[in-house]
């Protein structure tokens, strides 16, 4: 019986990895795996190498099993290869469904371990939404440990945007005192001011430019990923209202309530973030010719907010 594609290279790596390899050692032992799909066949549309992220996450998240901390050493070891590996969106995909067959059995190694690929920075907060509403996830969907993904992902993705505008209005009020300091006389009451901000405290206008594009990046961000969960809900529940009416069956089951619910904690536990986006999401997600079950959520969150 042949064996499994990648196999021999997937032992290659263990061997390596522990004898202590480094991280381009693992990139030029995954070199010799084709860009091809399960059944062997060669894959020439450029698209991202599947087989090779299999092998790496399977066989290095196997040997770092011992524990949550062999597991973030292994990832932090070896971030550099998941980062060269995670360039596209559906590349970071396949390394969640990989970490997804490995941890199935283990929810809150799962949770973990996303938390930290979403701190490293080797998985976006769209690929992780993505994810979560796909096809392969479906048997998982009224699980609540994918609802703590979910959540951490969003709150970390406000949390990134909270800062970066908190670090542009510290910058900005320096420039500004900085400015007003230098063009004030020197008067007897100088010493009753603060302490003016140096040359050395000021940040450059180009820097406060930088922090600018940081944010507006990070803004639309924030806004793709809640076009991507509310679009996915829109979805899913769409496809079972229809279904119901096709077969003529009652559409109000446990599965339409619970989803409906997390639905509505998403809008409640994210008010202050998703209002922002309110007049996007209604011009391109909640408009009049939704079903009136779905739309009912989006007005009545606003509503509370008006």
């Amino acid at each position: 019986m042949p064996s499994l594609p990648g196999t021999t290279v997937a032992h290659q790596l263990v061997v390596a990895i522990r004898q202590k390899c480094t991280p381009e050692e693992v990139v030029n032992i995954l070199k010799d795996i084709p860009n091809s799909g399960y059944s062997g066949e060669e894959m020439s549309d450029g698209s991202f190498n599947a087989l090779k992220i299999d092998v790496f996450v399977q066989t290095l998240l196997n040997l770092g099993s011992k524990s949550f901390s062999h597991s973030f050493a292994a990832i932090s070891k070896f971030h550099s290869v998941f980062r060269a590996l995670a360039e596209t969106e559906e590349a970071q995909i396949c390394i969640l469904h990989n970490i997804f067959e490995l941890w199935s059995s283990h929810q809150q190694m799962m949770v973990v371990l996303i938390d930290k690929l979403l701190k490293l920075q080797i998985v976006d907060c769209s690929a992780v939404a993505t994810w979560i509403f796909s096809k392969e996830m479906t048997g998982e969907f009224t699980k609540l440990y994918l609802w703590e993904i979910l959540h951490l992902t969003i709150k970390k993705m406000n949390k990134h945007v909270i800062k970066l505008n908190s670090e542009l209005s510290e910058a900005k009020d320096k420039l500004a005192k900085a400015d007003s300091s230098s063009s004030d006389s020197e008067d007897d009451s100088s010493h009753k001011r603060k302490k003016p901000i140096t040359h050395a405290d000021k940040p450059s206008e180009e820097v406060v430019e930088r922090m600018e594009e940081k944010l507006e990046a990070a803004n639309v961000n924030q806004k793709r990923l809640f076009l991507i969960v509310f679009q996915r809900f829109i979805m899913i529940l769409s496809e079972h209202l229809l279904r119901s009416d096709t077969d003529g069956r009652d559409p109000d089951t446990d599965w339409y309530r619970w989803t409906i619910g997390r639905l509505q904690q998403v809008f409640l536990m994210h008010h202050e973030q998703v209002q922002k986006y309110s007049s996007t999401l209604e011009t391109l997600l909640f408009t009049s010719d939704l079903d009136t079950h779905i739309l009912e959520v989006f007005q009545q969150f606003v509503a509370l907010r008006a």
